[in-house]
């Protein structure tokens, strides 16, 4: 059996699973992933909790599942947690130095990080992320550790992920609820980048979505830092209900055509081409048509791709995407998702994989899996830092200070 203390374990509630998943760090300093659980997500919506003892439920399922694959037993984990209620922003923080050489201290660099963090939230809302970019010394811009130089005023760049206290908490008190602990909580899209994006994809430029069930996160890094975060409260979810609606058939019966049918454009292999719905609830048989069920799919797509894109543009960040767009998440099974992205973003667009991490095959290669092992990656990264205040900071303290909210 595997020492508990040393295993780091990922959990997300998505809309339509809860995945686990449990690694270690190798002698090699390689992140291993060792256990996978799953189970149906019944009590979550568009990425926030709806049941919490339903929720509760699908958690534990999953966590057995995992702690039997992995043989161990699981005590804590990094949550991941998403929603519309997230925002992200980048910010900037100013400090003197005030020893008498003038050599930056890492005191120096904690105080100027504070003082990009002291914010003016909406009352209701939490610093989750503070994610340092980069160090300016006397004007001198492109720092990334200015520890050990000299200068007169230290600034820097943060990018903040705020969320509503309460919707927070709600995630947070169902794992508490199971008699877990909860490590940290993590932006999922964060995370599925971390599972996604060497350094040199960074560096270069990419987008990351992750098309969820019920949410769409997107990250994006250039320059080796992340530029920018959001969330839009639509997923594959929405997809279904258009198919019900525009299909007049039953929402499992749409669920079913948009999987074993579907597909992000509409070619001309399926123009006249029909499928025979059975009859269900008493309805009558129904003959559907193929190109109307991509029409609606793909329209529903673009507005979302449109909408990522067209803030990104606001931004003038499209043109720092020179590694392209990377797409995870069960929607990135959507044959032509790639293909639409493409022509939307103008640029590159890939199934993404998790990188630099070993183990369990079956996962790695699923792009439903990249935010449960980001939040590994996630943990593992904050292990290695500590006592360090890390990516996000704050640890057991930010968690206290959110439920004394």
């Amino acid at each position: 059996m595997f020492d508990s203390s040393s295993i780091i374990v990922g959990l997300e509630m998505g809309t339509s699973k809860i995945c686990v998943v449990a690694g270690e760090v190798n002698a090699a300093n390689v992140l291993n992933i060792i256990g996978l659980g799953q189970s149906r997500s019944r009590g979550v919506r568009k990425g926030e909790i709806a049941d919490a003892s339903l929720a509760s439920e699908d958690v534990r399922n999953a966590i057995v599942e995992a702690e039997q694959m992995a043989n161990v037993e699981i005590r804590s984990v990094y949550l991941g947690v998403t929603g519309n209620h997230l925002r992200g922003f980048n910010n900037h923080g100013v400090h003197p130095v005030v020893s008498a050489d003038r050599e930056i201290t890492a005191e120096d660099v904690q105080d100027v990080i504070k003082n990009a963090k002291a914010i003016n939230l909406p009352v209701d809302n939490t610093v989750v992320h503070a994610i340092r970019q980069l160090f300016q010394v006397d004007g001198q811009h492109g720092i990334q550790n200015p520890v050990g130089m000299y200068g007169a005023r230290v600034e820097v760049d943060v990018h903040v992920v705020h969320g509503h206290v309460n919707r927070l908490k709600n995630s947070i008190a169902v794992v508490r609820g199971l008699q877990l602990e909860v490590d940290e909580i993590v932006f999922t899209g964060l995370a599925s980048a971390l599972a996604l994006l060497s350094n040199e994809q960074k560096e270069l430029g990419s987008l990351v979505i992750d098309l969820g069930a019920g949410a769409t996160g997107y990250v994006v890094y250039s320059e080796g830092i992340i530029k920018h975060t959001g969330v839009l409260a639509v997923g594959g979810d929405h997809i279904s209900n258009d198919l019900a609606y525009g299909l007049k058939v039953p929402l499992g019966r749409a669920e079913q055509l948009k999987i074993e049918r579907g597909g992000a454009s509409v070619d001309d292999s399926v123009k006249g081409q029909t499928i025979s719905s059975n009859g269900e609830l008493g309805l009558p048989a129904k003959i559907i048509n193929l190109e109307h069920l991509r029409r609606i799919m793909s329209l529903r797509l673009e507005e979302t791709f449109e909408l990522i894109e067209a803030e990104l543009s606001g931004l003038g960040l499209t043109d720092r995407l020179r590694a392209g767009v990377l797409i995870c998440g069960g929607g990135a099974r959507i044959p032509g998702i790639h293909g639409l992205a493409q022509n939307i973003f103008q640029m590159p667009a890939f199934l993404g994989k998790a990188n630099s991490i070993s183990g369990l095959k079956s996962a790695l290669d699923q792009p439903e899996f990249a935010t449960a092992i980001g939040l590994v990656k996630f943990g593992s990264l904050q292990q290695k830092r500590k006592p360090s205040a890390g990516l996000a900071g704050g640890l057991k303290k930010t968690l206290a200070e959110l439920f004394r909210k």
